[in-house]
């Protein structure tokens, strides 16, 4: 697919997104609504009948139910999305703005929102349906029974999914929980970059002219690539007999007159091709750790830098920085095969990741901030001791 960038980058904004998931079960709510409001006027398509304590609710009593419903949830939502912004800002002031995303993805903040949201769009829809008879309009009396029902079981979901959240929610922004989730993402990325290696046959070795290229490609705008087509890349050279290098990664800032690619070919570049290749990155307004995985590096050592400030003077949450960047090493060399000595990568014209850079990122990174505390600094050393064993 020519614009496999685009999209990848679509599905990461609508992962990191705060509306998506809300606003799917709120579609699924009124499609639900609509579902059980047809089965209230059609009962005699059921094949049971439930007792009449359960479907006995008179007029009154059901648009009373309904209106309770709907409000106190819509207000409960309210009080959990205050609350989630004030985690957000907490963990931006103190962690770091750039680990605002890690709170945005968190799907059970997703969920529990959308299911709120979703309780209070069905029981106003079927709040609707509710009627009062009318002799001189010729109206009987209508309450959804089965509706309702569905909206009370609705409702007992809303309240769990508020215990829920009130509990969740101190979990995200503790800070071991947010090192720990940083260091197994990484650690699993670091696996997944081993095991890609091992998966590739043999890379080919790709020998460039020896002279200026005859294109290079510029993307006409500015912006951190976020996303790169790398089979887009390797097709086209294979097919239309390219030969282009590179020049621009996921997690690099472009201007609209930053060379990503360098081309040479023979039979010139057609604009059906030069759009193509531009078609390949996906730019946003920062950096993820989509095709990144130094950025969740970058993300330990700024946790590490702002714990060992003077306004925080954390060096436990620095410690635990170092525990997880050491895993991460440790998992570098050991892991299969390891990194081994040139690296390793997903794709044959994608970057590699060296042990050597890893170490560079993490711990030679976070050596100054380690230096001015002394819990710090000692732990620093003896984990650097520890991955220098065996060298």
């Amino acid at each position: 697919m020519r614009k496999r960038a685009l999209l990848l980058k679509l599905a990461q904004d609508m992962r990191a997104s705060y509306w998506f998931i809300p606003a799917a079960l709120v579609l699924v709510a009124l499609a639900l609504a609509h579902a059980t409001e047809w089965i209230d006027r059609h009962t005699e398509l059921l094949p049971f009948r439930l007792p009449d304590p359960f479907v006995n609710t008179q007029v009154d009593g059901a648009r009373s139910t309904l209106s309770t419903i709907s409000t106190a949830v819509i207000g409960v939502t309210g009080v959990m999305f205050s609350m989630t912004i004030v985690a957000v800002s907490f963990a931006a002031g103190n962690y770091g703005p750039r680990l605002i995303g890690n709170f945005m993805r968190d799907r059970g903040n997703q969920i529990s929102l959308g299911i709120l949201i979703a309780t209070f769009a069905y029981a106003l829809s079927i709040l609707r349906a509710v009627q009062d008879p009318s002799e001189a309009a010729g109206v009987d009396a209508f309450v959804p029974q089965y509706s309702m029902l569905v909206a009370m079981l609705g409702c007992i979901i809303a309240v769990f999914t508020m215990i829920y959240f009130v509990h969740h929610v101190p979990e995200t922004i503790n800070v071991s929980n947010i090192t720990a989730s940083l260091g197994r993402r990484l650690e699993a990325e670091i696996v997944n970059i081993i095991e890609a290696e091992a998966a590739l046959e043999e890379r080919p070795e790709i020998n460039y002219p020896d002279r200026p290229p005859d294109h290079q490609i510029m993307l006409g705008s500015a912006g951190y690539i976020q996303t790169l087509n790398y089979d887009l890349i390797e097709d086209l050279m294979r097919e239309k007999d390219l030969q282009i290098r590179i020049e621009k990664l996921p997690g690099d800032f472009v201007t609209p007159f930053t060379p990503a690619l360098t081309v040479w070919t023979e039979g010139g570049l057609s604009d059906e091709h030069y759009t193509e290749l531009c078609e390949a990155y996906a730019l946003g307004v920062s950096r993820t750790e989509h095709q990144n995985v130094l950025f969740l590096v970058d993300q330990l050592v700024e946790m590490l830098a702002r714990a060992l400030s003077p306004g925080v003077n954390d060096p436990f949450t620095a410690i635990n920085c170092l525990n997880w960047m050491h895993n991460a090493l440790k998992t570098a060399k050991h892991h299969g095969d390891g990194l081994g000595k040139d690296g390793a990568g997903k794709y044959v014209l994608g970057p590699r990741l060296t042990y050597d850079d890893l170490f560079k990122r993490s711990f030679l990174a976070s050596q100054p901030y380690c230096e001015t505390d002394h819990l710090a600094h000692g732990h620093y050393k003896s984990r650097v001791s520890d991955l220098n064993k065996g060298l």
